[in-house]
């Protein structure tokens, strides 16, 4: 099995171990030290050996960051996990703080009155120390590069990851790695810049077409990169994870070397050289600046070609969910007449349903630890089930069931929500309502140069009309055979980077009761061009979104009624197209069951278990 169901974290070794951290900072001489949950190549997901933020708080969440100064300790969390976050940490040692609502400058501020606040340069950003100096600016308080104190006191701490490359072949990754290299750098060679440091893991492994397993879940490999105006690159990744097939396949232009080196490369390099603020360890300008290297912000080069899959890799993520789907359709089968008889708990289901995916004898690892939150555990939007909190299914439970695969052509993400029995009538109410603005966002056509932001208020109008939210962005980007949340664009009401064809994103928007249950329904898109429609404005370019995840939704969970007839047809013919392309890729069994669930919504009463 891929996930397991141990806890690796808990509240009770956190006061214990932020008491040690506060010493080491007194004798520091410091007032404050920062623990992000990044690591050094600001990964949302990270190796054993960074997990710095849990093993402190025993916080498990993808995102956040603690501040510890002498009388307080602050877990700055955003809207995902502000119910996760009361069941992780010691509340008596950590406070949660809302973020990003509450500013890190602005709180240390309040809470100390003067002081060095330290922090480690390879674990933050210059946009983000910037920004906390920034919000100190007048104050007695200042920040200041310290080696980092949690590794001094961190018994145990795990080695860095040595996971081994893998080649991304042409024919999945459909633009050769010197065609990508020689690419960016004739951009580089324009602009006037001699080189561009490259610290993203997906950044360097999308642009040499290499895969690792240094990070769970993420098939991304470790290491830093220099790409010069000349379209050669300096990789600085341990040469021990790459054999005799991944050192061909990198060529002499790229030329291998330790980690430990990083540092005097970045020295002999001469300027202007080109560092992303927003994604590079601050160390890299400091070391370049303190080089008299000319340093020029720009954002990581690869980010967006990266983002804007070419046609084999949309190719590649329309088969690999079409596998992915028939795995979620026998799995959904099984649940549909397993969990009514009793006695499944969460473990069960994310056993059943890594089994199904594993089944497709393709599957390379899975995306994410599957979320299965039944009842309550349902409003924890990123719940993980362990030993400790595993939950019997009982009837009438809502099951939020977010999971996804990764495969050589492609990386998956779905999310659908179940349930047992009969529901109750806020609950229907909620889950059309999610419903309803999946299907707003599925539908939409949109003149070219908007952003996330521009269209996810249309997710949400449904609930907004009822007095309802939900604190998560409603779409995040998704790699390719790469990291499941990947930038620039989301949709989200912070995000300003215009949508782009071949962009791959979530629409996955949601409703929270906490202590009761929560609603999710998750397909990705493809964005591509629009054809122009009679009676429209024929030189307007427009947009559209295609949609890869082809699952069924639950109908007898929906308050049909409530849908209008635009609402009904699309869902009508979406389950249409779900039958027809994954009905000949399941067993018969699935078969017939998938037939029922696909169902046109006027004739949802022959659906088995209906609970309307």
């Amino acid at each position: 099995m891929f996930q397991s169901f141990e806890s690796t974290s808990g509240p009770r070794e956190g006061p214990g171990r932020l008491a040690a951290l506060r010493a080491r900072m007194a004798d520091a001489g410091l007032a404050g030290f920062i623990v992000p949950r990044a690591d050094a190549h600001q990964g949302e997901y990270v190796a054993a050996h960074d997990e710095r933020l849990q093993w402190l708080t025993g916080f498990t969440g993808s995102a956040g960051f603690c501040i510890v100064l002498p009388q307080v300790a602050g877990v700055f969390i955003d809207g995902r996990y502000r119910t996760q976050v009361k069941a992780q940490v010691d509340l008596a040692a950590f406070t949660p703080v809302p973020w990003p609502e509450v500013k890190p400058g602005d709180w240390i501020r309040n809470a100390l009155a003067a002081g060095v606040v330290g922090f480690d340069p390879w674990l933050h950003t210059a946009k983000e120390i910037d920004e906390i100096a920034l919000g100190l600016a007048g104050s007695d308080v200042r920040l200041e590069p310290v080696t980092n104190l949690v590794d001094a006191i961190w018994t145990g701490q795990p080695a860095p990851p040595a996971g081994r490359v893998v080649i991304q072949p042409l024919d999945l990754a459909g633009e050769a790695a010197g065609d990508k290299r020689r690419r960016l750098a004739g951009a580089l060679a324009g602009a006037g810049h001699s080189a561009v440091v490259l610290t993203l893991p997906d950044s360097i492994s999308w642009l040499l077409n290499i895969r690792g397993s240094d990070v769970a879940r993420n098939p991304v490999v470790h290491g830093f990169a220099v790409l010069h105006r000349d379209g050669s690159v300096d990789l600085y990744s341990d040469p021990g994870k790459y054999d005799g097939a991944a050192r061909a396949h990198l060529g002499d232009a790229v030329r291998l070397l330790p980690p430990s080196g990083f540092g005097a490369g970045l020295r002999a390099l001469s300027g202007p050289v080109q560092v992303d603020r927003a994604t590079a360890p601050l160390a890299v300008s400091d070391i370049l600046k303190a080089a008299g290297i000319e340093v020029v912000w720009g954002e990581d080069p690869c980010i967006l070609p990266k983002a804007c899959k070419n046609p084999v890799e949309v190719a590649g993520a329309a088969e690999a969910h079409l596998r992915d789907g028939a795995a979620m359709v026998e799995f959904m089968a099984w649940f549909d007449m397993t969990a009514p008889g009793g006695g499944l708990t969460e473990m069960d289901v994310v056993t059943a349903l890594e089994g199904h995916r594993r089944a497709t004898n393709a599957l390379r690892e899975i995306s994410f630890d599957t979320i299965c939150g039944s009842g309550p555990h349902g409003a924890v939007i990123h719940y993980r089930v362990t030993k400790d909190t595993n939950r019997a299914i009982l009837p009438g439970d809502f099951v939020v069931i977010d999971s996804g695969g990764q495969y050589a052509d492609g990386t998956t993400d779905v999310t659908r929500t179940v349930a047992v029995g009969p529901v109750g009538v806020d609950e229907r109410a909620a889950f059309t309502r999610v419903l309803q603005g999946m299907i707003a966002l599925s539908r939409l056509r949109w003149p070219v140069g908007l952003a996330g932001a521009h269209i996810d208020a249309l997710a949400r109008v449904p609930l907004w009309l009822a007095g309802q939210d939900y604190n998560h962005g409603t779409g995040h980007g998704v790699g390719s055979y790469l990291s499941v949340h990947e930038g620039p664009a989301r949709i989200s009401r912070l995000s300003d980077v215009p949508l782009q064809p071949g962009m791959i994103l979530s629409n996955e928007p949601g409703y929270y009761r906490e202590g009761a249950f929560g609603i999710r329904i998750e397909n990705l898109l493809v964005v591509e061009s629009a054809p122009s429609l009679p009676g429209g404005d024929a030189e307007r370019a427009m947009l559209r979104f295609r949609t890869l995840t082809f699952v069924p939704i639950d109908a007898r969970l929906i308050d049909v009624a409530a849908l209008n007839p635009a609402e009904r047809d699309w869902l009508d013919n979406y389950h249409a197209e779900v039958f027809g392309r994954i009905g000949p890729r399941v067993s018969p069994d699935a078969r017939a069951w998938l037939s029922i669930a696909t169902a046109p919504l006027g004739d949802r009463t022959a659906i088995p278990g209906n609970r309307a």
